[in-house]
């Protein structure tokens, strides 16, 4: 399964007041695994930036004067992202001005992101999992002990990685397999190593590496797990495995 951890900056809040997108950062992940490759690009957005988004964001009108418009990068942006389910934190916004800069494109060959993608929103799906609690992307870096220690304003490519670790964390898949005492000859395991899992940084394993292997339960293994199964279901009732 091919996801895109998927990312924008953008002048304004709302693209109906004709807002724009002018950072793209994505992240690309395979059957779970970081495979690192990414797409990133700066925008120019034909506009001026608000002031309040500057302040989150930092990027100024200045910086964006010489970027490429976002027709100049929409074929290579779609392309990386066609056929792909799209993660987003808070997918409706993002989304929103997506669809608003393929509108304004008016290419036939690039419609709605619907039409060329799925969408996962990992906004929705922390609320799901912690109700009544923040579910911001800082927040779920400190439930999920995810360093976001650089994030001292947003930047797309930067959250599209954070969220990309947050997402596998959340949906319960390891990021990291760290044992204790790994690579060291010492039960308690390195400094370095403690220090890494006291700070939450996650630390990935290659990319090249094999494949682990999957044992699959035996014919007669399989039997005698019904029958279990059966014995429970006798004697307490209503059972859930």
């Amino acid at each position: 399964m091919r996801q895109i951890v998927l990312d924008t900056e953008t002048t304004g809040l709302d693209p109906k007041s004709g807002h724009r997108i002018i950072e793209i950062g994505c992240v690309e992940l395979i059957n779970r695994k970081l495979t690192g490759k990414h797409y990133h690009q700066y925008i120019n957005p034909e506009r001026e930036v608000d002031d309040g988004a500057i302040e989150v964001h930092g990027i100024t009108n200045e910086f964006l004067a010489d970027k490429p418009v976002f027709s100049q990068v929409a074929d290579e942006f779609m392309t990386f992202c066609d056929g792909a389910e799209l993660v987003i934190h808070n997918a409706p916004f993002d989304v929103g001005f997506i669809d608003a800069e393929l509108k304004r494109l008016g290419n036939p060959r690039w419609q709605s992101v619907a039409v060329h993608c799925g969408v996962l929103d990992t906004l929705t799906m922390a609320r799901e999992k912690h109700p009544g609690q923040k579910n911001n992307l800082d927040a779920l870096c400190k439930r999920y002990f995810v360093d976001n220690s650089q994030r001292d304003l947003h930047g797309a490519l930067l959250d599209a990685e954070i969220l990309a670790d947050v997402y596998l964390l959340m949906t319960g898949g390891q990021t990291d397999l760290m044992l204790a005492g790994a690579g060291s000859s010492s039960e308690e395991g390195s400094a370095e190593e403690n220090q890494q899992m006291e700070a939450g940084t996650i630390r990935r394993l290659s990319v090249d590496r094999a494949p682990l292997s999957v044992v699959r339960a035996s014919a007669e293994e399989e039997q005698s797990h019904g029958e279990f199964l059966a014995l429970l279901e006798k004697s307490a009732g209503k059972h859930f495995w």
